[in-house]
């Protein structure tokens, strides 16, 4: 059955507590399949420097064969957002994903603002009208909640976007037992990116230390996932798992060494990869593949990470289908 993607944006003043999309079609308590990945850089075919063509392609139908309901996008999506051709380009590319009704959840990278940063966010927005002109935003699916996070806003911890974000994790639905966060440049890095690129931001700290504050009363289990690093690394902290997935068909960035706290251990170089995350009777189970040799012919993936996260169990009394802050009716 062909989900239809049908969404209610609510039109309160910000800062507001409650999702900023509601998707109907979604049921708290049924299976719901996810695709998560990013750094694609979509433009002219004939550019074959810092994207591949071939392989970003090849991923954007291979993830259509997978018929995700949801696609998150770590952002970096178009090779220059201020260029309205590479946007043409995405859409060309990606029609597959029109085709079979996926729900695309993006979220801005640095590449969104290249050059022009006021005519690259008016393309996105152009370019996302299911986010209906929200450069951060939450999508309620049922038993998931997806907050999407801007890289390219100015933040701090009493920022309106930093204020929204803890608002929505004080109050998030108690139907919500998977909650995934999705902002571009990551909030845990291995040691490389630590090093090398100053990784994690000031800014993604903020974020990062917003969710730590909270993590005591959340009843829902928490999902990272970041991009920017052209490579894969998973991280857990404090209970939260932290994924960069930025291997959509960007020039690959090498790690040369993986510290001790990255849970992906493969030293397998490049890492082009998309995540399938598929949420089920209380638990999300998460798989990595990988492309298995970008100069093949005839492109494959193969599964080289996965995991398992269990949500909580239900507090003795407790509604799944109240929203905290709304009374029970």
């Amino acid at each position: 059955m062909v989900l239809q993607v049908v969404g209610t944006a609510l039109a309160a003043p910000k800062p507001d507590w409650r999702p900023t999309f509601t998707f109907q079609q979604f049921r708290a308590g049924t299976p719901l399949r996810i695709v998560a990945y990013g750094d694609t850089r979509f433009t002219d075919p004939s550019v074959t420097t810092g994207t591949n063509p071939s392989v970003r392609r090849w991923l954007v139908d291979r993830i259509a064969e997978e018929h995700p309901a949801v696609l998150l996008l770590t952002g970096d999506t178009p090779y220059t957002g201020s260029k309205a051709s590479d946007w043409a380009d995405f859409q060309a590319e990606t029609a597959s994903w029109r085709t079979n009704h996926v729900l695309v959840l993006p979220a801005t990278g640095n590449h969104e603002v290249n050059n022009n940063p006021a005519v690259g966010i008016a393309n996105y927005l152009k370019n996302f009208p299911q986010i209906a002109g929200h450069r951060y935003y939450s999508a309620l699916l049922g038993s998931v909640e997806v907050i999407v996070l801007d890289c390219t806003s100015d933040t701090g911890p009493k920022g309106a976007q930093s204020t929204w974000f803890a608002l929505q994790l004080d109050h998030l639905p108690r139907q919500v037992q998977f909650l995934f966060i999705v902002y571009h440049i990551p909030w845990v890095a291995d040691e490389q990116s630590q090093v090398l690129a100053n990784l994690p931001t000031k800014d993604a700290r903020v974020f990062r230390g917003i969710l730590e504050a909270r993590l005591p009363k959340l009843r829902a289990k928490v999902v990272v996932f970041n991009g920017h690093i052209h490579n894969y690394e998973r991280f857990e902290r404090r209970g939260v798992e932290y994924v960069v997935t930025g291997g959509g068909g960007a020039i690959p960035y090498p790690l040369l060494f993986r510290g001790s706290a990255d849970l992906y251990k493969d030293t397998g170089f490049p890492v082009y990869h998309f995540l399938t995350l598929d949420v089920r009777d209380g638990q999300m189970h998460a798989v990595m593949w990988k492309v298995k040799n970008p100069e093949a012919s005839v492109l494959s993936v193969e599964a080289k990470d996965q995991f398992t996260v269990q949500a909580l169990p239900p507090v003795a009394g407790d509604s799944t289908t109240r929203t905290r802050g709304t009374p029970a009716h």
